[in-house]
């Protein structure tokens, strides 16, 4: 279920919906369908996209967190890198069953390839990192760059 908070950002509540998102979700004029979309064998399918892995960004006093949920996936499946103050993070999402199934009833579940990559909000020591996958949620802490304060200049 999605709640329209304004014309252009939408608030996904359904966390089943919004664990892996395709980058072709978005949605028509605000309204609450999903554009319409044909193919023919010539033209690309939703397999040939990543889907895009949803995240939360918070801070701290000290430190910069990174959340996202990867239940599921296993660590080796994951690529955690930074560079300039991007962060991406990548990795495959196995069903675990790989049988040529063809006659789908209901297929809700996000498998394959996902990814994100994002500017990190607040500069931070890039060499001061941790990355930790429990319970099925993945966990990036950075270390704060510390700002100076700005001094006071008296004007004479």
């Amino acid at each position: 279920m999605a709640r329209k908070q304004n014309d252009d950002d939408l608030l996904i509540e359904d966390e089943l919906a919004a664990a892996f998102l395709n980058d072709d979700d978005d949605l028509n004029d605000g309204d609450n369908t999903a554009p319409a979309t044909t193919t023919t064998d010539d033209e690309s399918t939703d397999d040939d996209f990543p889907g895009q892995l949803a995240v939360d960004v918070y801070e701290t006093e000290d430190r910069l967190v990174v959340k996202a949920r990867t239940a599921g996936v296993n660590k080796d499946d994951l690529d955690v890198s930074i560079s300039d103050g991007i962060l991406t993070v990548s990795g495959t999402l196995s069903s675990g069953d790989e049988t040529g199934t063809t006659n789908w009833h209901i297929q809700e579940c996000y498998w394959g390839e996902f990814s994100r990559t994002l500017a990190l909000p607040v500069a931070v020591k890039e060499d001061e990192v941790e990355a930790v996958l429990k319970d099925g949620v993945l966990t990036i802490t950075f270390s704060k760059v510390k700002q100076e304060q700005a001094k006071k200049i008296q004007v004479l």
